[in-house]
């Protein structure tokens, strides 16, 4: 197993499992327009955002993005401190394997076997599921969803939208409680 699990592998894994509820959720709800009675679609109203122009337009999320961004750049140097580390540490011992005796070749893999496992725990300490990075993230960016979903349901509210969608990921930014069927789907099944 390499050393060297990227964020970019476990980025790319979520973002494909995003997109693919994101398709699933646009198809039932396309599938739920076509069959519903005309004078009812005519009624529902559905809206979208554009999450991109609001991170980069919005100053206080700018601002958090730019905090955040300092403090990855942060982490990516030590990231690469320590990749560097064992890199040589690993040419080293594979230069001078045959001139070192078997006791000290054993203790220069120990010492590579340590900076791994310590790269490891560094690694998943900051990047890892639950990591400094993703705490710092949601630490930063959590109240200003918060001002951002107050202000779509009050958008959704005045202008009587029964859903407002992420046009960015296709996720649902937005929707109007009466369409929650969660109650009636776990009524359903627990018959």
């Amino acid at each position: 197993m390499s050393v060297l699990n990227h964020p970019i592998k476990r980025s790319l894994l979520s973002r494909r499992r995003r997109v693919r509820q994101s398709v699933g959720l646009i198809f039932l709800l396309s599938l739920a327009l076509v069959y519903l009675p005309k004078t009812y679609a005519e009624e529902l109203k559905i809206g979208y955002i554009n999450s991109i122009r609001i991170r980069t337009e919005y100053k206080e999320f700018a601002d958090a993005q730019a905090k955040f961004d300092k403090e990855i750049a942060d982490y990516q140097k030590q990231d690469s401190a320590l990749r560097i580390e064992i890199d040589s540490l690993a040419r080293l011992l594979e230069s001078q394997s045959l001139l070192l005796s078997e006791a000290k070749r054993k203790e220069k893999e120990q010492q590579l076997g340590a900076k791994k496992l310590a790269y490891r725990k560094f690694f998943d300490e900051v990047f890892g599921p639950d990591g400094k990075v993703e705490k710092k993230n949601a630490e930063l960016t959590k109240p200003i969803l918060d001002k951002i979903n107050v202000v779509l349901e009050k958008i959704a509210n005045t202008d009587g939208y029964a859903f407002i969608f992420d046009a960015v990921n296709g996720n649902l930014a937005y929707a109007k409680k009466t369409y929650d069927l969660t109650d009636k789907v776990l009524s359903e099944l627990n018959k």
